[in-house]
């Protein structure tokens, strides 16, 4: 099943809204930051998986026990080569809300004059989850640091937290993980193994692109 978007004036001011953002150089003070969230499912084995021997892949029954789900909020600096993950009990727009709190007072940010932030448009990924949270007066400093730059609705391929999130998903959640300790602690090795390394990504689609691929919906005066 498609999802189609809804090519409209709204659509492409998000958009190359964004572009622009992925193409400006990094600026520390300024850091670009992706924001994703996803679901896990706990699974837990009932029978002891047997261990890998030579020759032989480790093996586990395909039979589990379900216990419950997991909510993983991630963020990542692309051009910086740093990520930030954490794992909730849910995701309401107050768990929304202190994830952003927790991520804008790393140390890597707090002497950050702006703090971008690309997320799609989930009902609780705007302003008013800190409000509710925090109240108005606490809320005042953490918004007046950071700035929400949304996805076009249907357009979530345009954050860059979703390319992280599929590295997230191949290379530590896809196996059967029991309880959020266990998955906590798996999601710390990654996290550090890629911080270290600094692995970035390369985004290459640019608003030349942009205009290439969705012309028919530009106006001819418009396009520069």
């Amino acid at each position: 099943m498609w999802c189609i978007p809804k090519v409209d004036d709204v659509f492409i001011a998000r958009m190359e809204n964004i572009l622009d953002l992925y193409g400006k150089p990094y600026n520390p003070d300024e850091p670009v930051i992706c924001f994703d969230e996803k679901s896990k499912e706990l699974h837990a084995h009932t029978r002891d998986p047997q261990p890998a021997i030579a020759h032989r892949p480790r093996r586990y029954d395909y039979e589990y026990a379900r216990n419950g789900t997991a909510n993983i909020f991630l963020a990542v600096e692309p051009k910086a080569g740093f990520r930030t993950a954490s794992v909730t009990e849910r995701r309401t727009k107050i768990d929304f809300a202190h994830e952003i709190r927790r991520i804008i007072g790393l140390p890597r940010y707090r002497s950050a004059a702006k703090i971008h932030i690309v997320l799609d448009n989930l009902n609780t990924h705007f302003e008013q989850s800190l409000l509710d949270a925090f109240g108005k007066q606490a809320a005042r400093s953490p918004m007046s640091r950071i700035q929400f730059h949304h996805t076009p609705v249907h357009a979530s391929w345009l954050n860059m937290a979703e390319i992280e999130m599929s590295i997230l998903s191949r290379q530590c959640v896809h196996q059967r993980i029991s309880d959020r300790a266990l998955l906590c602690s798996a999601m710390r090795a990654w996290q550090h193994r890629r911080n270290k390394r600094r692995a970035t990504i390369q985004w290459k689609f640019t608003k030349d692109d942009a205009r290439n691929v969705f012309k028919e919906y530009y106006p001819t005066n418009s396009v520069e």
